[in-house]
């Protein structure tokens, strides 16, 4: 006997197709600032400039031209320096996963743009988002900068809100305004690539586990200074893991 066609089964299929949809906007959605959200920041931080020095988090590079994300991150800042809302910028990124020094490349196009050398500082380090942020600030610190933001997309700056209030980090964020972007012209400008080239390069996906990199993206790698850590409770937490440089240790 030949059994009815179900006919429910596509139905059902779409359905779940759309919920699946609808599930995954929900949490971009939850975990990007909304412009509304964004512009407040901006106004908050606009009354507090000029900032000593913001940080832009870096992101690969294919060696070709800069990604869109890239173009933003790198033209806010840009324009923060511009019209006088910082003094000092700090390019943040190692080659990661491709053999591009992201802190190089992003400070090639600073240059370029018109962001003067002496402005310019770079962490060469930082593999996750989270590093960007604890190796930008012992950059900031040697350099003698007290007031610090974080200049980067709605996205990232979200992300990163929650480490910077757990850990009572002086760095206030700085969200792109994505309809300001828009009525600057950004051309991509001419570098040299070759100059940002890390030497002995392998990807972290060769070096590292998928879990392992998982644990540098939540900051489970990092080394805190115990004079960054807000409190006793935290200090010691660190300490009993080996992920503390103490004081006494430190020149």
């Amino acid at each position: 006997m030949n059994k009815a066609p179900n006919c429910n089964m596509p139905r059902f299929r779409i359905f779940s197709h759309l919920l699946g949809l609808s599930i995954l906007v929900i949490a971009l959605t939850a975990c990007t600032f909304s412009k509304n959200k964004s512009s407040q920041l901006f106004a908050i931080s606009a009354q507090k400039a000029p900032y000593d020095v913001i940080i832009i988090p870096g992101v690969p590079h294919n060696g070709l031209e800069w990604s869109p994300i890239m173009n933003i991150r790198v033209s806010w800042g840009h324009y923060l320096y511009q019209n006088g809302l910082t003094n000092n910028i700090i390019f943040s990124g190692n080659a990661v996963y491709s053999k591009y020094n992201e802190a190089r490349i992003m400070a090639e196009y600073g240059k370029a743009l018109g962001i003067p050398v002496d402005n310019i500082y770079l962490d060469t380090n930082a593999e996750h988002s989270t590093e960007n942020i604890t190796y930008s600030l012992q950059v900031a610190k040697k350099n003698g900068f007290k007031t610090i933001g974080l200049a980067t997309d709605p996205f990232q700056a979200k992300s990163l809100k929650r480490m910077i209030k757990k850990f009572e980090l002086p760095i206030d964020l700085i969200p792109i305004i994505i309809d300001t972007l828009k009525t600057i012209e950004r051309p991509e400008p001419k570098i040299d690539v070759r100059v940002c080239v890390q030497d002995s390069f392998i990807s972290i996906k060769d070096r590292e586990s998928f879990f392992t990199r998982l644990k540098g993206t939540i900051g489970s790698q990092i080394i805190w200074h115990e004079e960054d850590l807000p409190n006793e409770k935290m200090i010691n937490k660190f300490k009993r893991k080996g992920r503390l440089i103490p004081k006494s240790s430190q020149k």
